[in-house]
């Protein structure tokens, strides 16, 4: 049903491999995310939650090494253990307060890119653009529609994302106490797609439709993915998961291989949260982002 639309969008989508840790811990936690370039000229479209980590990155690892160097300057004081309380105090740093953080844009340029970051003031999107950059390794770009009406209850659509990280090119440095990227282990995390009926529109406080729900989740780490139809032309960005109750609760006994047990549970319907493509398309044209309608 999608295959080719599938071999399309997956031309002009891309992940964001991450790394992380907390104060405090050598363990590395490894996430994902995802953006599509739209245009020749390094534009791409992602959530805005997803380029609010682009954009931390750099100023949690300057805090992170400026924490770094004042604790050596302790080493060997007769008070470390009551200085390093302040310095903790001063920096804000606990057992689970985020300290480190690295970001990979997988497969976007050739060259040193500076990333541009536009975000929208009352969605979850933003516009993301590569300067500065040598040669863009993306030829092939989304199609919008250029009319909308169809968008309504009972479209299917598939969300393209990358929400399962197999990526492993990673370690802890324990010489210099950082977390780093490294040549060896797996360097790819494959693409995965998720069909869904559009189910009901979603509105803002004002009543204004931004967005649209899918009948099944959007994953971790396909946020910032497109969600397109069977022709590969884009419709909407995944943004975010909905969980409704329904109120289906079990409290049953059941024979599981002879043995009777109790089985509890409360099942919750899990939907997937789309930004819809006026939202989108307007957003651009604000910004002067060059895009194709068809």
């Amino acid at each position: 049903m999608f295959t080719q639309a599938i071999e399309i969008a997956t031309k002009f989508t891309r992940p964001v491999h991450s790394i992380f840790r907390n104060y405090g811990s050598t363990y590395i936690q490894s996430g994902t995310a995802t953006f599509f370039f739209v245009n020749p000229d390094g534009w791409a479209l992602t959530c805005g939650h997803v380029a609010d980590q682009l954009v931390a990155e750099k100023g949690l690892n300057e805090k992170a090494e400026a924490f770094k160097n004042e604790l050596s300057a302790l080493m060997g004081t007769q008070k470390k253990k009551r200085l390093l309380k302040e310095l903790e105090k001063k920096y804000g740093y606990s057992k689970n307060t985020p300290f480190e953080l690295h970001n990979r844009l997988k497969n976007c340029v050739e060259g040193i890119a500076k990333l541009h970051v536009v975000k929208h003031q009352k969605v979850d999107v933003a516009l993301i653009q590569f300067q500065d950059f040598t040669r863009l390794l993306c030829d092939t770009f989304p199609i919008f529609p250029s009319d909308t009406s169809g968008l309504q209850p009972g479209k299917f659509l598939c969300r393209l994302g990358f929400p399962f990280p197999e990526f492993t090119n990673f370690e802890y440095d324990e010489e210099n106490d950082q977390i780093i990227w490294t040549d060896t282990g797996r360097i790819v995390t494959p693409g995965f797609p998720i069909e869904g009926m559009i189910t009901r529109r979603v509105e803002n406080d004002e009543g204004n439709i931004t967005g649209f729900e899918l009948s099944t989740p959007g994953l971790r780490g396909q946020s910032g993915g497109p969600a397109f139809d069977m022709d590969g032309k884009v419709w909407g960005i995944q943004y975010k998961t909905k969980h409704l109750d329904l109120n289906f609760d079990i409290d049953q006994k059941v024979m599981r291989k002879g043995i009777e047990k109790r089985v509890t549970d409360s099942p919750f319907l899990h939907t997937g949260r789309c930004v819809h493509i006026d939202v989108i398309k307007s957003f651009m044209k604000d910004n002067n982002v060059q895009f194709t309608e068809a």
